[in-house]
């Protein structure tokens, strides 16, 4: 009974996620107007935006225009729903629950802006940084100082990337947004778990980056927004990072 009330829960603050993901990188507040539709402008209501349920209602179309909702606006409510879910089967009723739900719904805001406009907001990036050393003193997996170096390591670790490529190519290859980006997750995963998210992200975005280029036939030129994959592994470090950890140590040491 109770995941189903944290799902509902979850989806309704999906739903909010879905205004933040249109409305930050157009420079929007996320609370003035109401939502509408994007197609004819007309105030959605109340009973056309209930979580996931709306939309399976109304078929995926808009009641006034009859314009296509797009599938991601349920998707996303139906992550943060699960994730929800996820978190207090993971961490129970407590605070270091609440704090990883919150965590992980600002990186899905972060992954679908990324994934459309190339950008990662400095709106989320830059308060999660003290924002997460601040929720170290909370979170019993990791100490305040495995926070502060994992903020250090985050960031300067794409730092130092960047600046390398920079020097050998002569071009810009990691922009700042992942590199205030991976500075916020290691503020909260601390400099352990943003190793692991580094390895993680960065063999899942080669794989998916190799497939994509050998479908569509273009060079090695062709440009991946990263942040998704940070998420993607600090996600699977959340969830599985001592699993995964313990896997590796007994298996290849």
């Amino acid at each position: 009974m109770i995941e189903l009330i944290l799902f509902i829960f979850g989806s309704c603050i999906g739903s909010f996620l879905n205004v933040c993901i249109y409305r930050l990188p157009n420079s929007k507040s996320i609370v003035y107007p109401p939502s509408a539709c994007p197609g004819c402008d007309t105030p959605i209501r109340f009973y056309d935006n209930i979580p996931i349920l709306s939309f399976l209602l109304l078929r995926g179309k808009c009641r006034s225009c009859q314009a296509v909702i797009s599938l991601r606006y349920p998707l996303v409510e139906f992550m943060v729903g699960l994730f929800a879910v996820c978190a207090y089967l993971k961490f129970g009723l407590t605070l270091e629950a609440l704090i990883t739900y919150l965590f992980i719904a600002s990186l899905i805001v972060i992954t679908f802006i990324d994934i459309d406009h190339r950008i990662i907001p400095d709106a989320i990036s830059l308060p999660g940084i003290p924002i997460g050393f601040a929720a170290s003193f909370f979170l019993p997996a990791i100490t305040t100082m495995e926070s502060l170096i994992g903020i250090l390591v985050g960031g300067g670790s794409l730092l130092l990337v960047a600046w390398i490529y920079s020097l050998i190519t002569k071009k810009e290859g990691m922009g700042g947004g992942d590199i205030k980006f991976l500075a916020m997750i290691g503020a909260f995963v601390g400099w352990q778990g943003v190793l692991l998210t580094i390895f993680l992200s960065s063999a899942i975005g080669t794989l998916c980056g190799l497939v994509v280029m050998i479908r569509s036939g273009k060079n090695m030129k062709l440009a991946i927004p990263f942040g998704p994959f940070l998420a993607i592994g600090t996600i699977i470090h959340i969830f599985f990072g001592k699993e995964l950890i313990f896997w590796y140590f007994h298996t290849f040491i």
